[in-house]
């Protein structure tokens, strides 16, 4: 069983927004006892072809809340994304809250500061967030208690958020038939990555467990919500007791024949500065495209 502080009966209200773009899903998560509530994962669109911005899939989770009456207490990042941009700030300019993310924030900026060639203004302390946290820690939504779990592997910085009896995963897992996140990307690690993923399934079978990303495997519906107890029996990576070994084994063998994200290159350079878009020296958004730096 878990050493972290889990509570089954506190039931958080979930409504989930899956973006076709990017295969993403954000959350609203409710406190049951008051109309204080979290938002997980939000998505800024963009069209990166056209290096145009929106805020559609934002602008709906700002109008759900609005009209619900609820109070955005937190904005909360699983980790830097690869494949979507947040519009956390967007959101907490429009609704207020607090933005959150793991502390090896720090890690990530530092690699992917020198892979993007940022100069010294850009701050590597993790300041663009309002909360660091470390694996653990707890904080407030309302009066409903939440906790971060520290699951690196997919990248450094990735934490599970668990409010009550849900789970929030980020990219640590898929539905079960979907299997497991990647683990090469810079920072990544497959065997770190299996350790964070029994640590996930250590908390109550019950508990409800939200994914970050869903693809629809073999043509099925898309999901994404599951439990620990069908993830441990079903999970085709890591279910039915499969070994840390062959996990490993099949993990790197697998990474090695995907492809990068689409919008990598303009995901990390948002993300790791808690959505914001960069600018050039003249203070106009621009992003950049190291070559065969990634």
């Amino acid at each position: 069983m878990t050493d972290y502080p889990v509570n089954m009966d506190i039931k958080p209200e979930v409504d989930a927004f899956f973006d076709e773009a990017t295969n993403t899903i954000s959350y609203i998560v409710k406190d049951p006892t008051s109309n204080a509530c979290a938002i997980v994962d939000s998505v800024m669109d963009i069209d990166y072809a056209a290096g145009r911005i929106t805020y559609d899939h934002a602008d709906e989770l700002i109008r759900v809340i609005k009209e619900r009456g609820l109070d955005l207490q937190w904005i909360i990042e699983t980790h830097v994304h690869a494949d979507h941009l947040s519009a956390a700030p967007y959101i907490q300019e429009q609704l207020g809250g607090k933005i959150g993310i793991g502390d090896k924030i720090m890690v990530v900026q530092d690699t992917f500061g020198k892979i993007f060639n940022e100069g010294t203004e850009f701050q590597r302390d993790g300041s663009q967030f309002d909360a660091l946290f470390k694996d653990g820690d707890t904080y407030m939504v309302g009066n409903m208690p939440a906790f971060a779990m520290y699951t690196p592997g997919h990248t450094p910085a990735c934490m599970v958020h668990v409010y009550g009896n849900a789970a929030f995963v980020g990219d640590t897992l898929f539905m079960p038939d979907g299997g497991s996140a990647r683990a090469d990307f810079p920072g990544g690690d497959a065997a770190t990555l299996y350790d964070s993923i029994q640590k996930v399934l250590s908390l109550p079978d019950e508990t409800r467990l939200f994914m970050c990303h869903d693809y629809g495997p073999n043509g099925r519906d898309i999901e994404w919500e599951t439990t620990v107890g069908d993830e441990k029996a079903h999970n085709i990576h890591v279910g039915q007791g499969k070994s840390k070994e062959d996990f490993v084994k099949f993990r790197t063998e697998r990474d090695a024949q995907l492809d990068m994200p689409k919008l990598i290159i303009p995901s990390l350079q948002v993300n790791m500065r808690a959505g914001e878009v960069p600018t050039d020296k003249d203070g106009v958004p621009m992003l950049k495209v190291p070559v065969n730096g990634l």
